[in-house]
């Protein structure tokens, strides 16, 4: 074990240093090849490379295959690297229908048979997120690790409300007209996507965006990105299917970036899988690839490799019930009665942390503001929420799967009713708490 490990630090050196500090379009080394492969009634342009176990990269929305390059050629030294474009994008064949994401399991499934391929690491980034998620539902005994980087999965957690989030427009936008819109100006558009998910936007370099919006400007090409979206109803009732069948069981890495979904992504997971390991990448949005591949790279590959130190099981109630319990703490009210448990890292110290509030009933949390950006969900009770510094009618009433964000530095207030309630925050430490006024309104 102490040799595989030796092994693995060695291995993400030699990574760290090949890495610049942002990624651009880069072409796949020599040893890789393309295939076009026939699967479940379209045809998918693949590449092809390294050897040893099977590992799957499936792109997303405004990407395409090419956004692996930097994964890929780091993990071809003792991994067949398979990088498919989805179904009707990048280079893949046209087509107008087939864009449900069980479906498009369908299609990764025809190609690892193609390859005889019997099983794989499946790692999904944005739509092609979903469709590792509905893969391993759908083909669990294929799926060695699953990997599932900031997006949200249809029909699976905080699923609703995470859709009523003004920046998420787009899950609504596409047909006829949407696209004699946008045609002609897929570069504009998609520079909204860049520009509105990254930390940093100048990180996806202009090289980046005009390969991208080149390739989306072919035939057909935005309207597959359109179908992506639409078929998201559909997507909601076969992934809740599948969830009410049984939890995924392998391994599962939960990647978001700070800026972006940060510790949602294993919030989200939890709800369908028993064993989620949760990263959070720094200074990053959306773009996790192209905003910080070296650190995103270093995560995957550790994961993937047999050193890597996974949970072997989900903790037991009792386990839950042990872990660390404070009246308060940094990032935490301090009213009086609120008990906080947490979950995962320190929210005093530097990194993703995890907490769980226990609020009782009829207790207001006086306008405050936290230092780091904070996402939010109810898992019991009612809770009202609101920005500013007093409670006012545009406060919200939040019950279970209520979901909500506290952007660093601005004013918000909190209350319960008749019930107590549990809220579930994850956030970026260090954090802290400062009131707006000393009472307790």
């Amino acid at each position: 074990m102490r040799w595989k490990a030796l092994r693995l630090l060695a291995f993400l050196v030699t990574v760290l240093m090949a890495f610049p500090a942002t990624a651009d379009i880069r072409p796949y080394p020599d040893n890789f090849s393309i295939r076009e492969i026939q699967t479940n009634g379209t045809k998918l342009h693949v590449r092809v490379g390294g050897t040893g176990s099977a590992v799957v990269l499936l792109h997303g929305f405004a990407d395409t295959g090419d956004m692996w390059e930097p994964l890929a050629e780091a993990l071809a030294s003792d991994h067949t690297v398979i990088v498919p474009d989805l179904r009707g994008m990048g280079l893949s064949a046209v087509t107008d229908r087939g864009f449900e994401k069980r479906n498009q399991a369908k299609d990764i499934a025809g190609v690892l048979d193609t390859l005889d391929v019997k099983r794989a690491d499946i790692v999904g980034h944005d739509i092609g997120n979903m469709v590792a998620f509905a893969f391993a539902e759908r083909y669990p005994e294929r799926t060695s690790r699953l990997v599932m980087m900031d997006a949200p999965v249809p029909g699976v957690g905080p699923w609703d409300d995470i859709l009523k989030s003004p920046l998420l427009w787009h899950f609504r936008f596409g047909g006829p007209d949407m696209e004699r819109l946008v045609a002609g100006r897929e570069r504009i558009y998609l520079d909204r996507f860049w520009n509105d998910f990254a930390a940093h936007p100048a990180k996806f370099d202009e090289k980046s965006r005009t390969h991208y919006a080149d390739l989306y400007a072919k035939p057909g090409r935005m309207h597959a990105g359109f179908a992506q979206f639409a078929a998201f109803d559909q997507d909601v009732i076969d992934n809740k299917k599948a969830v009410s069948g049984g939890r995924l069981q392998m391994p599962v890495l939960a990647i978001g970036g700070d800026h972006s979904l940060g510790s949602t992504m294993a919030y989200i997971m939890r709800f369908a899988a028993d064993n989620v390991r949760e990263v959070v990448i720094k200074d990053s949005g959306h773009w996790l690839m192209e905003e910080q591949p070296k650190a995103t790279v270093a995560a995957i590959a550790n994961f993937l490799s047999g050193a890597s130190a996974v949970n072997p099981r989900a903790l037991s109630a009792a386990e839950m019930g042990a872990l660390t319990k404070n009246k308060a703490g940094a990032g935490t009210s301090g009213v009086a009665g609120i008990q906080t448990i947490v979950l995962s890292g320190d929210p005093a110290k530097a990194g993703p942390y995890a907490i769980q509030l226990k609020v009782p009933a009829h207790t207001n949390i006086a306008a405050h503001t936290h230092r780091d950006n904070r996402f939010a969900m109810v898992v019991s009770g009612g809770w009202h929420f609101g920005y500013g510094e007093t409670a006012n009618a545009a406060t919200t009433a939040l019950g279970p799967g209520g979901f909500y964000t506290e952007p660093a530095g601005m004013v918000h207030f909190a209350f319960t009713g008749d019930q107590p309630t549990v809220v579930y925050i994850t956030g970026q430490g260090p954090s802290d708490t400062t009131y707006i006024s000393t009472a307790h309104q």
